[in-house]
């Protein structure tokens, strides 16, 4: 390649400057701005908000989820639609955690106007639009279809489904706050979390409130299956993938009637625990990498209609352990290393 003069060289980078410092044109809801950056000016959390919403409003996206939004008003009164869900909108992009957050952004007439709104109303205006005018099912109906159309078209790659339940601690007087299943703080009311999402990447698919004694597999199933009727089997994932608290018979037996392959964790039940005994004398084991080794076998327990397919994972152990126990009078750290045959295989 032919290398430029040194006069057209400082011409390109003049040029270049130029570009960077000018301002840049973007297509809002409330018409064309220009974007110019101020280097010496305060951050602000909307800094990146016009190309976002430029984005919006060439997707159409977020014309379509304010049309589909079942909120009606009956006095002549009250809010636009626009303006309720532009709030409510600008608060998540904020990230506010409760409905008193949104008085921070009462006064921004920037963003309200890059949205097309006329102005951003009160958080009484809000709550009560949601409470007293979207109707329960109806709005989680729009939400699940506004939120599937965020992430369809990535369901045609091969993907795994992982279910899981999370519990979310509770110090209000909310909804649902019940007393039940709780790790880190026993006594404590909270929520529970059904959760979708997509292996590895993590992207949350869908994710469903109850109460906090709701945590079994069996409050998760419903939200589940009716997941699974929304989307063609062409986007269906290659299985689905839960913990020890989802290898129940029911989600098994719902999962085969489907046509849905699964991967869950079994509790080391009695018989499960007798199955494991059994193939640590096989020599069948084969490497599964990372330093795991499987077995295959079948298994029917208790309450079980039919034996299923099981894998057994483990992994070798190094010799050399040592053991750090809390005294309890002094509440001194006790360390104390493993005498361990040097014939003996720990797994």
């Amino acid at each position: 390649m032919e290398e430029l003069p040194s006069h057209q060289k400082g011409e390109q980078k003049t040029q270049r400057e130029i570009d960077l410092n000018s301002p840049i044109p973007v297509d809002t809801f409330g018409g064309r701005v220009h974007v110019k950056w101020d280097e010496e000016a305060s951050v602000t959390p909307f800094g990146q908000l016009a190309f976002f919403i430029e984005f919006l409003k060439t997707s159409g996206v977020y014309n379509d989820w304010v049309d589909k939004c079942p909120m009606v008003f009956n006095s002549p009164n009250a809010p636009s639609k626009l303006n309720i869900l532009g709030t409510t909108f600008l608060s998540v992009l904020a990230g506010h955690k409760r409905y008193s957050h949104m008085t921070s952004i009462r006064c921004d007439t920037v963003s309200t106007g890059l949205l097309g709104m006329s102005k951003a109303v009160s958080e009484d205006s809000v709550r009560r639009a949601f409470s007293n005018n979207v109707e329960e099912e109806a709005g989680a109906e729009w939400l699940k279809e506004s939120f599937l159309q965020t992430y369809y078209p990535l369901l045609n790659e091969p993907w795994i489904l992982d279910v899981d339940t999370t519990i979310k601690l509770l110090y209000g007087n909310q909804e649902g706050a019940v007393v039940g299943y709780n790790p880190r703080k026993p006594g404590r009311p909270s929520h529970t979390y059904h959760s979708y999402m997509i292996a590895n990447i993590r992207l949350m698919l869908d994710v469903e409130v109850r109460a906090g004694n709701e945590n079994a597999a069996k409050y998760t199933a419903p939200g589940l299956w009716d997941f699974f009727e929304k989307l063609p089997k062409t986007h269906w994932p290659k299985f689905i993938r839960g913990d020890s608290g989802f290898g129940t018979d029911a989600m098994m037996i719902e999962a085969e009637n489907k046509g849905i392959p699964y991967l869950f964790k079994l509790k080391q039940t009695k018989n499960v625990t007798r199955l494991i005994n059994y193939c640590l004398l096989e020599n069948d084991w084969e490497q599964t990498g990372q330093g795991w080794q499987g077995i295959e076998s079948t298994l029917l327990l208790h309450g079980w209609k039919h034996s299923r397919r099981v894998i057994i994972l483990r992994r070798p152990l190094p010799k050399e352990i040592v053991a750090i126990n809390t005294q309890r009078e002094s509440g001194q750290l006790e360390i104390q290393f493993a005498n361990i045959d040097t014939d003996m295989e720990l797994y």
